[in-house]
């Protein structure tokens, strides 16, 4: 029913008037040009809301713009955020559906333990209960997108060891405007969007459709799409008073809708394989696909109580289903899992000839398992901002959150056999007999911030409270009308605070020092008395701008004094999602940005920008321990934390013309470990380094119409990205697209 709704709004005709919310922040930072200097007044669904805000915060910020994410229109989030320092990430398919996010070194399988955001919203399927990232919004629809690392993240929660990323859907524009586009490129890629959208008095709208669709570049064995078509709808609308009133107000209420359905697997392949052809699928994943539906929806108030106080109040529901079915197990005798079969095909030949099905087998012998599950996400959070002072400019920020979330589990696992090298079920599977329970969270959040800036000096002291309560109903394998025949239930219950001070001070207007410290916290799982992740974290840098050349330096330090493991499939596990206690671990590392313009003040007509990135992550574990069901496997004191690539390098070359540009990004990724350990890497737990190239360019015909293409993986380099979910994964190879874009 989504769908009809949502594109007929792309023909409606609006004859009112709307103030954009971007007029409406405008409107709240008229009533301090005094202090416009030393801060952007944005949106209230933005973290960062611009580049000169990021410049000044007393932590470690960045603000990719609109301007920046056209640059090679990327619709990977991973590629997005590769040139940003104190970013890890781990491929798996290639695209980009399922993301896999570290900052500052933390655990990075499926962005579980950084705040993703959309719209200033908690995005994640359920943020809290079960925060793995089997949803990820659309980056090729943001606008822009910001990335918050350091003391001052205490704002966003509930993880505040790495930080945060905020993603900025179509802002609603200040008059009546829109764009088209489409793209097709190799691999049957195509891509579409139509934004339109306008602004009067007390009125304004914005639609967006996305669509976003490949018929994948991996070669499954008898032929079949490895591809994915995703959709995704969006429509935001907006009510206000007058620019004069006595008390301003503004109400914005935002829908949005996707659906997806991908061919992906979590069958990798051997390292034999692999090194012959890396682009292979076995035959054993051609019924494997991912289906999926998400829905989001929020409402916005906000008002001017006087020219010193503003409150932006939200509430939000996010509802997202998905059914992935996917190859789990071999069972010729005793049940070995796929991961186990390629990780040592030598130990199970039997297994390994079974999923290539160039034979026939017994009824029964593989399961593909419906990983079958619904989330919830709603709650309503509420903002208050003061500011007074002229010399001394002071803000006081309070606010508030109270948030639901759960995962409903209903999953069972199909048998199949091959018959003439197709897959046919010989089996149907009972329904919730492999997984049968609700996960929930509730979660009372307040933070506090106050900000004081005085003769160059900006002082933050803030305050983070959460009061959380984990739970889990289980009905067992045998109660699908769950009646509670078997019912079994935990509970915990935690409650922290979490200090925070950053302070940057500004010797020149074109050089500064910031530093911080603040208190890192993560959820712990459901099991009554377990622990949260918890560290202190430090870090000092410098922002400068000396003869055109514009950058920061920054070095940090994490202290864990308890880093939490989780079970997840994606990384080898058995999916259980419980967590475990992984001791002390030390995180520390360098971060570098720098841009610089080599035509400056040498041509009028044309720039030749360059940006350089780099980032050290250094870590180590304080304690051994040992794990089956993590990709930490067994620790030994000493040893690095899998999955960080200690040394990461990106350039940035630009050509930019008023009727065209050019760009090049080039990013090198060091070899990192797969299982913890120390020392060289053994070649069963490596993957490799990889350099990779990206080319852009542009022709901008007049101003409404636009030529441009894309090249992914220029020198076609071929290297593999990850070992897990099971077994070795490639990155992308060469690609290319063309696409026109008509604005107006």
């Amino acid at each position: 029913m989504w769908k009809p709704f949502l594109i007929s709004l792309f023909f409606i005709s609006f004859h009112t008037n709307v103030l954009s919310q971007d007029n409406q922040d405008r409107k709240d930072s008229t009533a301090f040009k005094t202090e416009m200097l030393n801060e952007v007044i944005v949106n209230g669904n933005a973290i960062l809301g611009s580049t000169f805000e990021a410049k000044n915060r007393t932590g470690s910020a960045v603000y990719i713009s609109e301007k920046e994410l056209l640059k090679f229109n990327y619709n990977d989030i991973n590629r997005t955020l590769k040139s940003v320092p104190g970013v890890n990430i781990y491929e798996e398919d290639g695209f980009g559906l399922r993301p896999n996010i570290s900052l500052r070194g933390t655990s990075p399988e499926r962005s579980a333990k950084i705040n993703l955001m959309e719209d200033g919203v908690l995005i994640a399927p359920a943020p809290y209960s079960a925060p793995a990232a089997y949803y990820f919004p659309t980056i090729g629809r943001m606008q822009a997108v910001e990335i918050l690392k350091g003391s001052s993240q205490i704002q966003y929660g509930p993880n505040t060891t790495g930080g945060a990323i905020n993603m900025i859907s179509t802002r609603i524009p200040d008059e009546f405007s829109g764009r088209a586009s489409i793209a097709a490129g190799n691999y049957g890629s195509r891509n579409t969007q139509l934004v339109i959208g306008d602004s009067y008095q007390n009125f304004g709208f914005v639609t967006d459709y996305f669509n976003y669709s490949s018929d994948g570049f991996k070669d499954l064995d008898g032929g079949g799409n490895t591809g994915f078509d995703k959709s995704d709808y969006l429509a935001k609308f907006s009510v206000n008073s007058n620019l004069d009133a006595k008390m301003y107000q503004s109400l914005t209420f935002k829908i949005q809708y996707s659906e997806e359905e991908a061919n992906e697997t979590y069958l990798g392949l051997t390292d034999e394989d692999f090194e012959e052809n890396p682009f292979r699928r076995y035959r054993a994943s051609s019924e494997d696909v991912m289906n999926a539906e998400h829905q989001q929806y929020q409402l916005t108030h906000f008002i001017q109580v006087s020219p010193s106080l503003n409150i932006s109040t939200t509430g939000y529901l996010n509802k997202f289903k998905r059914n992935w079915y996917k190859l789990t197990d071999v069972n010729l005798g005793e049940r070995v899992s796929i991961n186990n079969i390629l990780s040592s095909p030598l130990d199970y030949p039997m297994e390994y000839q079974t999923i290539l099905g160039n034979e026939d087998s017994q009824d029964d012998v593989m399961g593909i398992k419906a990983n079958n599950r619904k989330y919830t996400s709603n709650g309503v959070q509420s903002i208050a901002k003061l500011r007074w002072g002229s010399d001394w400019l002071q803000t006081l920020e309070a606010g508030i959150r109270y948030h639901e979330d759960d995962e409903d589990r209903f999953q069972w696992v199909d048998r199949y056999a091959f018959q003439n090298r197709e897959l046919i079920r010989t089996t149907v599977g009972v329904k919730g007999e492999d997984a049968n329970r609700i996960s929930y969270a509730k979660a009372v959040a307040a933070h506090f911030l106050y900000k004081l800036s005085i003769n160059g000096l900006t002082v933050t002291p803030g305050l983070r409270y959460e009061n959380i309560t984990l739970g889990r109903t289980d009905y067992g394998s045998n109660d699908a009308k769950r009646s509670g025949l078997d019912l079994s239930e935990r509970e915990n219950r935690v409650d922290v605070w979490m200090p925070g001070l950053g302070a940057n001070y500004r010797f020149t207007n074109n050089w500064s020092v910031f530093g911080g410290i603040h208190k890192g916290f993560s959820p712990p799982g459901s099991t009554d008395g377990q622990n949260p992740e918890q560290s202190i974290n430090y870090e000092l840098g410098t922002r400068f701008n000396h003869s055109g050349l514009k950058g920061e330096i920054i070095a940090y330090y994490n202290d864990y004094q308890n880093l939490l493991g989780s079970d997840l499939a994606a990384t080898g596990g058995t999916g259980g999602l419980d967590q475990f206690n992984a001791g002390e671990v030390r995180v520390s590392g360098v971060e570098v940005l720098l841009n610089y313009d080599i035509l400056k003040n040498s041509s009028e007509k044309l720039r030749l920008p360059v940006s350089v990135s780099y980032t050290l992550t250094d870590t180590k574990f304080l304690s051994s321990f040992e794990s089956d069901t993590d990709i930490f496997g067994e620790v030994t004191e000493g040893d690095e934390i899998p999955y960080i690539a200690k040394n990461q390098f990106n350039l940035n070359l630009g050509l930019e013309h008023e009727k065209f540009s050019l760009n090049m990004g080039l990013r090198y990724t060091d070899a990192f470990r797969t299982q913890a350990g120390t020392g060289t890497i053994p070649a069963n737990q490596k993957v490799d380094f990889n350099y990779v190239i990206d080319l852009s360019g542009r022709y901008f015909y007049n101003k409404h119409l636009t030529f441009s293409s894309n090249i992914i993986n220029l020198l076609d380099e071929t290297y593999a990205v990850s070992r897990v979910p099971a077994g070795l994964r490639p990155g992308h190879p060469f690609g290319i697209n063309f696409s026109v874009a008509y604005g107006f």
